[in-house]
């Protein structure tokens, strides 16, 4: 497995940094423009592992996508709601989002289709989802009776009608739903039992979904309608860049107490990721915004007691900037961490811990004691977002490992190069 060191930075960093395109953004795009009938673009997307398992999965089920990466940019000749592929076994690797929507595209279709992926996919829990789409009149489950993947798919379309789902897990049971709705026989209410977890994806995929023309009346995030017989139009998208990508570089401003701008995301993006630079607004940083960037300026930093229910893929980001702050950082609201690549909790704990911070872990967060970090080498548990996150603090400390970093090309190939760019 390779090893690489983060070597710290000596100087002010000032400058301005581009990200990629949103993950999240890309693959609903996939989605929403493979229910397209045509031809439809996607420019700025995200080309990384999680989108190319997508847009694999779409070509096997006879959706062509073609990919420029030149240009960055997806082709997607839709297919009108219609799955051409009346068979099919798709593998999604570790992609959780490409595992969701994927099984509730498949409602739609006339077939047997099996999806599946890696080892630790076949962990994380899927149940709430299958429910729900049984409920709008699927036949899905999971092949070994364990809530988890691999899922089969009986798809003879989807009735519709009322489906109650539990919304503390994951809001992209909810964008699934959402997404395939349009096409079932009947009008379609998704009810959410308790309280939606990460309610800014939900919005983004409303958003998304009413630039092709179909609209959802979201009523309290308690409530969500959607007409039946709505059509996706075909679009030129662009997506805008990519929030959670972009925390890792205001992390860099607070820890190195520099300046940095991210272009391609802005004051007014939907992503939930974007409030991470009031987060760190809060800690003591300064924030300027505009319409297609932000910038962080690193200040004297305090910890903070803080709900990030709403953005926990930034709560490992969070995490080490914590550890150069002063005073305790209590992370909250946060359990669904525990269902994503690693359990991400107990991951952060035992890896901070490594390098002698002291962390007290609960079952939805977490809480971090400033101190100097040690020496260490991490492990990222084939998890992207430990990697990039625990990098950071190798930037001001000497002596951090990173194990197999190849990991951040799940959402962000270009990731360590960037980082290097910083010291130029």
């Amino acid at each position: 497995m390779n090893v690489i060191e983060i070597k710290p930075i000596t100087g002010r960093i000032n400058t301005v940094i581009r990200v990629p395109g949103s993950k999240s953004y890309t693959n609903r795009a996939l989605i929403t423009t493979a229910l397209a009938d045509g031809i439809s673009a996607i420019n700025n997307a995200l080309f990384s592992d999680d989108t190319s398992y997508m847009a694999s999965c779409l070509n096997s089920l006879g959706i062509p996508v073609e990919e420029r990466r030149d240009t960055n940019t997806f082709i997607v000749n839709g297919k009108g709601g219609c799955i051409p592929a009346e068979k099919a076994n798709l593998f999604v690797g570790n992609a959780g989002t490409a595992m969701r929507f994927l099984t509730a595209l498949l409602t739609l279709g006339y077939g047997v289709y099996e999806i599946g992926g890696v080892e630790r996919m076949g962990q994380r829990p899927i149940q709430d989802l299958l429910e729900g789409l049984n409920q709008l009149g699927a036949e899905v489950k999971s092949k070994f009776d364990n809530s988890c993947p691999p899922v089969i798919i009986k798809g003879k379309g989807l009735k519709g009608g009322k489906a109650i789902v539990n919304g503390d897990l994951s809001s992209q049971y909810f964008s699934a739903l959402l997404m395939v709705s349009p096409y079932a026989e009947h009008d379609v209410t998704i009810e959410v039992k308790g309280d939606l977890a990460s309610k800014r994806y939900v919005d983004m995929t409303i958003d998304l979904m009413g630039k092709h023309g179909v609209t959802v009346e979201n009523i309290g995030y308690k409530r969500l309608l959607v007409k039946s017989g709505q059509r996706y139009k075909t679009i030129s998208y662009e997506v805008e860049g990519d929030a959670s990508a972009a925390s890792y570089f205001f992390a860099v401003a607070a820890i190195t107490g520099g300046r940095v701008r991210v272009e391609g995301v802005g004051k007014d993006s939907l992503q939930g990721d974007v409030q991470f630079a009031d987060v760190l607004n809060k800690m003591g940083c300064h924030v300027d915004r505009g319409k297609d960037w932000i910038e962080v300026s690193g200040r004297a930093l305090h910890g903070i007691d803080i709900d990030m229910g709403d953005m926990p893929d930034v709560a490992q980001t969070l995490a080490a900037v914590a550890v150069y702050v002063k005073g305790k950082t209590r992370v909250r609201n946060v359990k669904n961490m525990r269902i994503k690549e690693t359990d991400r909790i107990a991951a952060v704990a035992k890896e901070l811990r490594k390098m002698g911070i002291s962390v007290t872990e609960y079952e939805d967060g977490f809480e971090i004691e400033p101190s100097m970090p040690k020496p260490a080498e991490i492990e990222t548990y084939d998890d992207h977002r430990m990697a990039m996150s625990f990098a950071l603090i190798g930037l001001k400390s000497d002596g951090i490992f990173i194990k197999n970093p190849e990991c951040v090309s799940k959402t962000f190939p270009d990731y360590f190069q960037l980082i290097e760019k910083l010291r130029e």
